[in-house]
């Protein structure tokens, strides 16, 4: 795997985490940024390269973060470097609807040809995940001529005015932003682990729960669009059962509504394939992306059919920063990355081991509920023993003593109870090996 060869691919504490340095950071951060940016682990970062996070402190700290799945290849890839830095030399912005470039279109061109599915597409680029997916939307309304959408339970897709209505968690993403965009309708998700029926027949069941809701509450013909997340992120990396998602996305296609494939998170060799969809052969209408795109610079897309894609009026899509050069160029360095060190191979590689030792964990703590996801994207979902109840105290505890002991770890899940993994995707066997050792031993510590 290609790393930073300017920082050792090794955990270090030098100090107690967070350090002094960072400390003081962080008390000019309040006095300056908004309290309702919040932060999970005040290490202010000087450096970051492979799997390596380097504080100002000089500790090197385990990422198993990704800033929320962005640097898949790494913080400082050489190839999305490069490119960036040789587009900085050039020019940084023309706005692409006044003056166009190259780069915009050779990374709509790597989307029409990366994405599932062999039919005509076309994509357009904006700046972040919620806006990719607000735009996904007006573009299914638009074709469609209906307003109409549907979205599941647990779901995340932004914080924007119509993707908070769209996303299910209300706290920290909803409480009090309220009211939220209108016309739309949310439907039970396929959650194995806390499915109420018969985990047997938990496919039938919950497609027929999804179909009767819908006929009764919308309407089929009242329907533009139904958006999900393949697998779903913020939500607890809930993978529905398999043949599922199948089963929605062809009565879509049947009642001639597109299907969006919310894949913000899970997309770009996150999951073991180029896109989670694929795992099943599940060819969405319209795909939303960002996060991984780029290496680490903001990009967005919506790709999707040439017919829905183009109903669009000239001028209906766009924005001043949208597909910006030094973006659009670190994004065809990611992407060669993702092809040259196969990715979607190494992910699942990451899976293999996760799998394992999060197993070792589960026998030894029977407050592990569900070990789910897929490729580099793992989760244990915490439990209070012998129950489904969740356990946010002490996920938390576990993540916090991970996090002192300099393994970057997150938290998901509608009730706060999901340790998620999201390690780049050029972390070497080592580090992961390190960082999984000290996830055992913060589940040992957190219940002794």
């Amino acid at each position: 795997m290609t790393t930073s060869s300017q920082i050792p691919q090794e955990r270090k504490l030098v100090t107690s985490i967070p350090g002094p340095k960072s400390q003081e950071l962080h008390q000019r951060t309040k006095a300056a940024v908004s309290a309702g940016v919040g932060i999970g682990l005040p290490v202010y970062v000087e450096r970051a390269g492979g799997g390596i996070l380097v504080d100002v402190d000089g500790n090197q700290l385990i990422d198993f973060g990704s800033g929320i799945a962005v640097t898949s290849v790494g913080n400082s890839a050489p190839k999305v470097v490069e490119k960036a830095k040789n587009q900085l030399d050039d020019f940084t912005h023309t706005c692409f609807m006044v003056t166009p470039y190259e780069e915009y279109t050779a990374v709509c061109e790597k989307l029409n040809e990366l994405t599932p599915g062999d039919h005509e597409k076309r994509s357009a680029l904006f700046n972040s995940g919620a806006e990719a997916v607000e735009n996904a939307v007006k573009i299914a309304r638009h074709h469609t001529g209906r307003t109409a959408v549907v979205a599941f339970d647990h779901a995340y897709h932004g914080r924007t005015n119509l993707t908070m209505a769209l996303t299910a968690k209300n706290m920290p993403y909803k409480q009090g932003f309220g009211p939220f965009a209108s016309d739309v309708y949310r439907m039970p998700m396929a959650y194995p682990f806390r499915w109420p029926g018969n985990p047997e027949t938990i496919v039938e069941d919950a497609f027929e729960a999804f179909t009767s809701a819908v006929h009764a509450q919308v309407g089929e013909q009242n329907v533009a669009a139904v958006i999900i997340e393949p697998i779903q992120g913020e939500g607890g990396f809930i993978v529905p059962p398999t043949g599922w998602l199948a089963k929605i996305a062809e009565w879509c296609r049947e009642n001639g509504i597109v299907f969006i494939a919310d894949e913000v998170q899970s997309g770009f060799c996150r999951t073991g394939d180029w896109f989670a969809c694929e795992a099943e052969g599940v060819v969405p209408d319209l795909i939303t992306t960002a996060k991984g795109i780029a290496g680490g610079l903001p990009l967005a897309a919506v790709t999707g059919r040439a017919e829905i894609m183009d109903a669009v009026h000239a001028s209906g899509l766009g924005g001043t920063y949208g597909g910006n050069p030094v973006a659009c160029a670190g994004a065809l360095g990611a992407i060669e990355t993702m092809q040259s060190e196969n990715l979607p191979a190494r992910a699942k590689e990451i899976e293999k081991i996760f799998r394992e030792r999060l197993g070792e964990i589960a026998k030894k703590h029977d407050v592990i509920g569900d070990i789910r996801g897929r490729g580099a994207m793992m989760a244990v979902e915490i439990v209070k023993p012998g129950t489904k109840e969740p356990d946010a105290d002490l996920t938390k505890k576990v993540a916090g003593l991970s996090n002192s002991e300099g393994v970057v770890t997150l938290t998901a899940g509608t009730y706060g109870n999901v340790l998620r993994f999201l390690p780049p995707l050029v972390i070497d066997d080592a580090l992961l090996g390190e960082g999984l050792d000290i996830i055992a031993a913060s589940f040992d510590s957190a219940l002794s």
